[in-house]
């Protein structure tokens, strides 16, 4: 099969999620209005994750990994996935399964005018310190960006790959993903999506992550803006 989508799923110590990561992404290749493979990228898990992604892999074509020596963030998880992609269109998902992978669909249906589609958690299902911590850090990052993105961290995005593999790597990555392609010049949009609440596994963000970490990736964002090349060519012989 010649595929065009890649999802990236970034892991770290999910093995209670993955049976059911695996479930729901084969069931939605059948769906998927383009081709659509999966590539784990275990970002240094502890448990058992490796294991059970390694059998998933073996059982399924559409199913392949990298793993990471050790831990090194979720950021640098997506930045992998983005690198090992070779399909025209690549997004993620998040292994705890909040975003439903059948709404990648909604998303696909407008990247052929944007290069960026993100989603926006409609009708959250987060606890009232986690919804708060998220809503302030969106504002404070807005206003540094100006990307007029609602949701950042919503973890269901879809990219044209020539676009997310020009990203530097940086952490907190994943909050700006909208502002670097804004960076290359490139389109950006945000859809509603479904969200639910995690059912297995922890959360692998507290307030720090969420709120004063935001904060200081800020300006970290606007000495690379300052510093960051962009270019066309034009002809080449």
């Amino acid at each position: 099969m010649n595929f065009v989508f890649t999802i990236v799923v970034p892991v770290y110590n999910e093995e209670d999620n993955l049976l059911r990561v695996e479930k729901e992404l084969l069931a939605y290749t059948k769906i998927a209005i383009k081709p659509t493979k999966i590539l784990f990228v275990n970002d240094g898990s502890k448990d058992k994750s490796q294991e059970i992604i390694e059998t998933i892999c073996n059982r399924n074509t559409e199913f392949s990994f990298i793993s990471f020596k050790e831990n090194r963030g979720l950021s640098a998880a997506i930045k992998a996935g983005f690198d090992y992609t070779n399909t025209e269109l690549v997004g993620y998902i998040d292994s705890d399964l909040q975003t439903a992978p059948e709404d990648f669909n909604l998303l696909l249906e407008h990247i052929g005018t944007y290069d960026l589609v993100t989603g926006v958690r409609a009708n959250r299902k987060d606890s009232l310190v986690k919804n708060m911590s998220s809503k302030i850090a969106n504002g404070i990052r807005r206003s540094f960006t100006h990307d007029g993105m609602d949701d950042t961290g919503c973890p269901l995005k879809v990219i044209k790959t020539e676009y997310a593999q020009r990203i530097p790597m940086f952490r907190g990555l994943h909050r700006f993903l909208p502002a670097m392609i804004l960076l290359q010049e490139g389109k950006i949009i945000q859809i509603p999506v479904q969200h639910f609440p995690r059912i297995a596994g922890q959360a692998k963000f507290g307030v720090w992550n969420r709120l004063l970490g935001p904060l200081a990736d800020c300006f970290a964002y606007l000495w690379m803006k300052k510093k960051y090349i962009n270019y066309t060519v034009s002809k080449q012989g």
